[in-house]
């Protein structure tokens, strides 16, 4: 459906640190980019970023590749997906022949999920404006809350008609399916088997994912009927997982990236008010619980978080249940406490724009005053009340992973609560330590100990035992690859490296399918008078040539300037040595190559004792003392020393 002259113009016009910016939160390394895995939990960044070959490298999962291959392994999408999103991301044109029914149905499930999804946002949309009943009651609702024309058509707003199958119906005439209808949640089978439409009379809320793409919706009602919730929400589908989705990240997140902070609310209405009062990096978990994978979704942009909490809100000590997961997901956290009876879409249009944004920069607290503060009223002079608010901010500042993060706190802690910090380093100690045991525990479930205990033993046993051959083979054909995808056209003494390589090695077959699979492909375009680069290998190979192919040509390390500049402390750069390192990895190559060989035909030899013929078993002998000279000479050539 894409032409290779518009694939190659995507190709052309994309940038990778311009496309990664879009989900993770880059932060310059030398001359590269690195962050934390947006694909992994984990403390230290070992995701990288390298502009000049235009390719990423996550070490702590082993994914890699170019910028589209970033966009389907993050989004999930398919190949001619990624294209799509790069094109419009771009501006690239992409021409299409009309999309038939056939081709239709050939079309995957999920990516019928997002067409039917966008559908049915379109659908609400022109309801919203082009029906009586949109405009009287669902534009009304809009316009009264005080949203503006501009806030209404970024956030996607709609209304559903009143009536069991309007959208069902106006679906099925444009030949989607009923099926796929059910799949999206979008109708909803009763028990005798009737489907109707699951939002009806109601205001719409899309929610869209990282990309832009509606996933799914969340619908108001505007009556005061006390049998029906006031909110509904989409069930969870292929494409929809509640737990893993802020409302308005999509919208904020570059905000979020440049203000390094994000605020966190409740509500839909809550992130529209406040992107009305221009404060834009703002997201809301849509009235459920917090979960890690939210928090994870956030860090990909800042480590700051502000939470909002309504004057009037009961609940706010169960709300501290998030401030606590926020923390323990290694987040920097802030709370900013609202007026009695206020919550962030009230009081931003009570205040206007200007003195909303003022309080919120001026009654921004860290964590640690709100909690005390909180618990200081309730406790009042009830010192046994007190003693256990002390506790339960000490058990906040136990999740905080970062030591010097929590010797902070608690230093901060000692002076609001005028308690010794010794005293409060002691507690925090036997709550550590206490959690410790616990995971140990948890570990060490007796089902868990012969388990254990066989896994140490298998480890001791493999300790003592020689290398593997066979993974000393695959080191070597590992680092001749790497040295053909990166200096194939350098020039040693009398011929390019890829030569000399391809020569010297012309009798050997890799063992490893990818490396051989990359090996072979050398070969070909040499001998059409052709070099292979990266990105030929990235865009031609399939998934486990794209992964050894980015992680053989990034490197986690950069030599620093200041040990030739400061130190006169000179280290070669391996461009320099190339003659040296060329020649040793051939050598090392057929060394561990012989040595494989030798294995197999000394298991070849006990087999043919076991029954087999004389003249068999004379001929591997024959062969072994062949190999076992060859090893020798290589041996000495490389001042290895082996047994005779």
């Amino acid at each position: 459906m894409i032409s290779r002259e518009t694939i190659d113009e995507v190709r052309n016009r994309m940038d990778i640190v311009d496309v990664i910016s879009d989900f993770v939160s880059l932060k310059r390394s030398g001359q590269n980019y690195k962050a934390l895995s947006p694909f992994n939990n984990e403390k230290t960044p070992s995701f990288f970023v390298v502009p000049g070959k235009g390719i990423f490298k996550d070490f702590s999962s082993g994914k890699g590749g170019d910028a589209i291959s970033f966009v389907m392994e993050h989004e999930g999408m398919s190949y001619v997906e990624a294209i799509r999103f790069l094109a419009k991301k771009y501006g690239v044109e992409i021409k299409e022949d009309v999309v038939s029914e056939e081709f239709r149905e050939q079309q995957s499930e999920r990516e019928g999920l997002y067409i039917l999804m966008n559908f049915a946002k379109d659908y609400y949309k022109d309801n919203l404006f082009n029906t009586e009943e949109g405009r009287g009651i669902g534009l009304s609702y809009f316009r009264e809350r005080g949203f503006n024309d501009r806030t209404i058509q970024k956030f996607e707003l709609g209304y559903a008609l009143e009536g069991w199958n309007n959208l069902s119906d106006e679906a099925i005439k444009k030949s989607y399916s009923k099926e796929l209808l059910e799949k999206t949640g979008l109708i909803v089978k009763n028990e005798e088997g009737r489907t109707y439409d699951r939002f009806r009379g109601r205001v719409i809320f899309p929610v869209h994912n990282l990309t832009g793409k509606v996933i799914a919706f969340g619908a108001r009602m505007l009556g005061k009927d006390k049998n029906q919730p006031k909110y509904i929400n989409s069930p969870e589908t292929e494409i929809y997982h509640k737990s893993n989705v802020l409302y308005g990240l999509s919208q904020a997140k570059n905000a979020i990236r440049q203000k390094d902070n994000c605020f966190l609310v409740e509500g839909y209405t809550d992130v529209l008010s406040m992107h009305q009062s221009d404060v834009e990096n703002v997201v809301a978990s849509s009235g459920t619980a917090l979960t890690e994978e939210q928090i994870k979704l956030i860090r990909r942009f800042t480590e700051n978080v502000t939470v909002l909490f309504d004057g009037d809100s009961a609940g706010i000590k169960a709300a501290l249940r998030g401030i606590d997961l926020i923390l323990k997901g290694g987040l920097n956290v802030r709370v900013v406490l609202l007026p009695d009876n206020d919550d962030p879409d009230s009081y931003s249009r009570k205040v206007g724009t200007t003195e909303f944004q003022k309080y919120l920069a001026q009654k921004s607290q860290d964590f640690i005053s709100f909690k005390s503060g909180l618990y200081a009223n309730e406790s009042g002079s009830d010192p046994i009340r007190k003693a256990e608010s002390i506790k339960e901010i000490i058990s906040s500042i136990a999740l905080i992973p970062d030591p010097v993060k929590r010797s902070v706190y608690l230093q901060e802690t000692s002076q609001q609560l005028k308690i010794a910090e010794a005293v409060l380093i002691t507690e925090l100690n036997k709550m550590l330590v206490q959690e410790r045991k616990k995971k140990e525990r948890d570990r060490l479930q007796p089902a868990q100990q012969e388990e254990r205990i066989d896994h140490l033993v298998e480890s001791q046993a493999t300790a003592v035992t020689p290398l593997d051959v066979k993974d000393m083979v695959y080191y070597q054909e590992r680092e001749t690859v790497r040295l053909l995808l990166n200096y194939a056209d350098h020039s040693l003494e009398e011929q390019k490296l890829s030569d000399f390589l391809l020569h010297e090695l012309e009798d050997v077959e890799f063992a490893n399918p990818v490396f051989r699979e990359i090996y072979e492909v050398f070969k070909k375009l040499l001998a059409k008078g052709k070099t292979p680069n990266s990105q030929y290998l990235l865009e031609h190979g399939d998934r486990d040539m794209r992964s050894v192919v980015t992680d053989l040509i990034t490197s986690k390390y950069e030599i620093s300037p200041h040990w030739k500049e400061k130190y006169h402390i000179y280290f070669p750069n391996e461009s320099e040595v190339l003659q040296d390192l060329a020649y040793t990895n051939v050598l090392r190559l057929k060394f561990r190559v012989v040595q494989k060989m030798m294995e197999e035909n000394l298991s070849k030899i006990k087999e043919t004792e076991n029954g087999g013929k004389w003249e068999d078993v004379e001929k591997y002998l024959e062969q072994q003392e062949g190999l076992k000279k060859a090893e020798r000479e290589l041996a000495s050539i490389l001042g290895i020393v082996v047994a005779r």
